[in-house]
């Protein structure tokens, strides 16, 4: 299981970030370059958390810390990978700007980074307290929602990105048991492996969508 898992994870990581390099290097538009952004943070951010996760596996030594940490920054990258998002929702289908849904995207982003910064998550002891995981999920879990809602509202408009909200929505349908029972029921940490699926589909929904805009500019 530990080499299967490994591999999954190298070779996910280095799709992500290799794809995000490609599109903010190649990337002709603004969503392009936005989608390349979200794509490479991503990547990177995940990486802090799966890298220490592979070395536990094949080398002997106490990665508690390396965990822990890895965890609160992967957190800390998962949100603003979602912000990015809504910045590519408004670009991309120039809805009249509503600046009461930005404030209410940027204040559930805040204040899910300050409630992962408390000490009580215990992250570096890589543990898991179960009430500070319940509470700097929440403002996560309703910004996934408000964003998995802005994408299903233009699943008809844009062919490319009309998986996104399905993928966001499976994603968290994926990690809301992890986050909550893993500590108490550790087989439920196979979820990860759905969920990271969910993103690689989202990044090469990203990738076409990124060609296929390119493509409008050069004829354009």
């Amino acid at each position: 299981m530990k080499y299967g898992e490994s591999a999954f994870d190298i070779l996910y990581l280095l799709f992500a970030v290799a794809a995000g390099i490609y599109l903010i290097a190649k990337s002709k538009t603004k969503v392009g370059k936005a989608l390349g952004i979200a794509t490479l943070i991503l990547g990177l951010g995940d990486s802090f958390h799966l890298v220490p996760r592979v070395l536990n596996y094949f080398i002997d030594g106490d990665f508690s810390v390396a965990l822990g940490v890895g965890k609160l920054i992967t957190s800390i990258t998962m949100t603003l990978f979602y912000v990015v998002l809504f910045y590519v929702w408004i670009v991309k289908y120039k809805d009249k700007y509503n600046v009461a849904l930005s404030v209410t995207i940027t204040a559930l982003a805040l204040l899910r980074v300050v409630l992962c910064a408390f000490p009580q998550n215990g992250w570096f002891e890589n543990s898991n307290n179960l009430t500070w995981s319940i509470l700097r999920n929440v403002p996560f879990v309703i910004l996934g929602a408000i964003i998995c809602y802005l994408f299903f509202k233009k699943r008809k408009e844009d062919k490319y990105l009309s998986p996104v909200w399905i993928c966001t929505l499976l994603s968290f349908a994926f990690y809301i048991p992890v986050a909550v029972g893993a500590s108490f029921v550790p087989m439920l940490g196979m979820l990860m492996l759905p969920k990271t699926i969910c993103y690689i589909i989202m990044v090469v929904c990203f990738i076409r969508e990124a060609v296929n805009e390119g493509d409008e500019v050069e004829k354009g």
